[in-house]
């Protein structure tokens, strides 16, 4: 299956191929079983009563009166004269032009014709004339053979038209050879260059106007799945253009239409996102003037710590549900200067995060986004594992960017949980141990719209790495 075609244009060019092959396969074999019966027909037949013949006028040589047969002694074989052409050989019966042998002839090489065999002796054994052997062979034209020699130049021709010929040897009861020798058409050579031939034909015929016709319909669908893998809500890209057949264009049609709903619902949700984050943002600002007015300042700071994460948490619900359709465009930046802002940051903060020195690297990306990816990778890293390390590595096709700790790591068989939304490995909901889950599903759904991966693993002598790998170009 390595070598089957994908394409819906190679599957169906595949098919029809072997379609024609076969029907022309199955058109060769009834066309030579045809010939063959007929050269069975024309040939074997008439030979075998040739030779039936000869063997009854053998036996009962006082049925003829005037027999054809010409008797001739040792020299009649150099008897010269306009007729030695048309006598041929010694024994040669002019009749039934089957040569009668007193001696044993030269046995043939060639393989053996079991099949006209078997009708030389059903011949036989409906004429009720007996025999020892039969032999038939089918072998080439042999120049220097007397019967050969004394054919007219006219049969000559026709016997190399043949490209054959068939040899009979019947050994009678009587001691006596009967020798015949006919033209046997090698037809099979010329059948099987002209199936080539009509192959070939029908191959341009049918198989060109159908490839041109499956890549009519397959352009259009092609286009059709560059656009459902581009999608992106919001964007400019526009309908796809309703070409090939009715049922193809009906198809792209139908995904226009899809892809317009899909934009109005994602419309619609960002409208009812902006609602909600104003709504809930404004009573969390009343809340946060209201405290001012409680005297106990350990409540006072509890209660701005609450508001606090309140906010962070509705902040990264916010980015999660927009990520889809970021208002953001994609620009070029130096992704190590990014990186290293974002460590400063944390440095200001008096947290222990290290950044090794990288080049420049330009990056097409939505800086924002990526720098909050990063932020809250390093943000685990600092909350689970004391402090992190931050590396950028570029490669020829890929940038990584690895965020490591010496925490406690990750169990394997949890690591694709934690990606997943609201899912925290500690389960105390400590305000101390960070918030409800959503840093590392936020993170990769940005580093997926960015068409890189992020991937987790535990790091040898304890700790954790966390790396974001993003294509170059």
């Amino acid at each position: 299956m390595r070598f089957f075609p994908r394409s819906l244009t190679g599957q169906i060019g595949l098919i029809v191929a072997a379609a024609l092959f076969l029907a022309q396969a199955i058109n060769f074999g009834l066309l030579l079983n045809e010939r063959r019966e007929s050269r069975f027909a024309q040939i074997v037949v008439p030979s075998v009563t040739r030779l039936a013949d000869t063997a009854e006028r053998l036996a009962n040589p006082n049925a003829d009166p005037q027999p054809d047969r010409v008797r001739r002694g040792p020299n009649d074989a150099e008897r010269p004269g306009p007729d030695r052409a048309r006598r041929g050989p010694p024994g040669y019966d002019q009749r039934t032009r089957v040569q009668v042998l007193t001696t044993p002839p030269e046995l043939p090489v060639e393989p053996r014709r079991a099949d006209i065999e078997d009708m030389v002796r059903q011949g036989f054994t409906d004429g009720g004339v007996a025999l020892h052997e039969v032999i038939a062979v089918v072998r080439p034209i042999d120049e220097s053979r007397p019967l050969i020699r004394h054919m007219t130049p006219e049969r000559k021709k026709r016997l190399h038209r043949l490209g054959a010929e068939l040899h009979i040897l019947v050994h009678l009861k009587s001691g006596q050879w009967l020798a015949l020798s006919t033209g046997w058409p090698t037809a099979e050579r010329v059948l099987i260059w002209q199936l080539m031939a009509q192959t070939g034909i029908l191959y341009i015929v049918v198989l060109i106007p159908v490839l041109l016709a499956t890549r009519r319909i397959a352009k259009p669908l092609r286009r059709l799945a560059t656009a459902a893998r581009e999608f992106r809500p919001g964007s400019d890209a526009g309908p796809v253009e309703e070409r090939g057949p009715s049922d193809v264009r009906s198809v792209i049609a139908a995904y226009n239409g899809l892809g317009q709903r899909v934009t109005a619902m994602l419309d619609e949700k960002d409208k009812m996102l902006g609602a909600i984050g104003h709504d809930l943002r404004t009573p969390l600002a009343a809340l946060r003037v209201r405290i001012e007015s409680v005297d106990d300042d350990e409540d006072r700071n509890r209660m701005a710590d609450t508001i606090d994460e309140m906010n962070r948490t509705l902040d990264d619900i916010l980015s999660l549900a927009r990520l889809g359709r970021p208002s953001e465009p994609p620009t070029d930046v130096d992704l190590s200067a990014l990186i290293d802002a974002v460590v400063e940051d944390f440095r200001d903060l008096d947290m222990p995060v290290a950044f090794e020195e990288a080049p420049r690297l330009k990056m097409r990306i939505r800086p924002n986004l990526m720098r909050r990816a990063v932020r809250n990778l390093i943000e685990n890293a600092v909350k689970y594992g004391g402090g992190a390390e931050v590396r950028l590595v570029p490669g020829e096709t890929s940038v990584a960017i690895d965020v490591c700790d010496r925490g406690p790591g990750i169990p394997a068989d949890k690591i694709a949980a934690v990606f997943d939304p609201f899912t925290r490995l500690e389960t105390s909901r400590n305000r101390e141990t960070g918030g409800i889950g959503l840093g590392l599903a936020l993170a990769k759904a940005i580093v997926s719209e960015a068409g890189g991966t992020i991937v987790l693993a535990n790091r040898e002598g304890g700790g954790l790495i966390a790396t974001i790998r993003l294509p170059r170009g």
